[in-house]
């Protein structure tokens, strides 16, 4: 069996399992979701879900969040954890999408990773959920659960991200990365792969 092959049987049963293959995070806008992505490092999306409200409020634009004072920014964030950081950066992306592209959400990777914390796993986020783009978002539950079945062979998030897009069919690796999150998150967990309750079980490593 080829990866390629092996991928697709896994696409296929994840499809069944998880058939709604949604973005955890809540956001109504691109740069909503940049600002919710950034929070949700080192952070759970749950409580990134219940600062965002009283936040997205306050500002309500990019234009909003771009006049912001850093110390009600980082206020309203500080639960989520290293809030003069993310607070910071959401000010500054804010301020770059203006100045630089116009007052919208980049489209690309190469840009958005230009902006203030923004990595290539929220960059692949935001061009996969708001640009229908192909993109593999390489978060610990993808890097953990690619690494058990086979498909790849490393815990570099980039080098994951290119193995995957090598042998994951394009118009499916953006709900396939969302599935993955789910199935960490309910059976191949960190601590413990639960293997007997595993929909891919047939094509992991261990048994092919």
């Amino acid at each position: 069996m080829t990866k390629k092959e092996q991928a697709l049987l896994c696409v296929n049963a994840l499809k069944k399992e998880y058939p709604e293959a949604i973005c955890s995070l809540e956001a109504n806008n691109p740069f909503q979701l940049l600002v919710a992505t950034r929070l949700s490092a080192q952070c759970t999306d749950a409580r990134v879900n219940l600062v965002t409200p009283a936040l997205f409020a306050k500002y309500p634009t990019i234009e909003a969040f771009a006049s912001a004072e850093l110390q009600d920014v980082e206020e309203l964030v500080h639960s989520c954890g290293f809030y003069h950081h993310k607070a910071k950066d959401i000010i500054g992306m804010a301020k770059d999408i203006i100045t630089r592209f116009n007052g919208a959400v980049p489209n690309n990777i190469e840009d958005l990773t230009t902006l203030p914390g923004v990595g290539r796993k929220t960059a692949n986020l935001i061009v996969g959920d708001i640009y229908g783009k192909p993109a593999v978002v390489a978060d610990t539950h993808l890097i953990r659960i690619s690494n058990r079945l086979g498909l790849v062979n490393t815990k570099d998030p980039k080098k994951v991200e290119l193995e995957l897009k090598k042998i994951l069919p394009p118009e499916e690796s953006n709900d396939f990365c969302h599935r993955m999150v789910l199935h960490g998150r309910a059976v191949c967990i960190s601590r413990k792969a639960n293997c007997e309750k595993c929909c891919m079980s047939d094509y992991c490593k261990k048994n092919i």
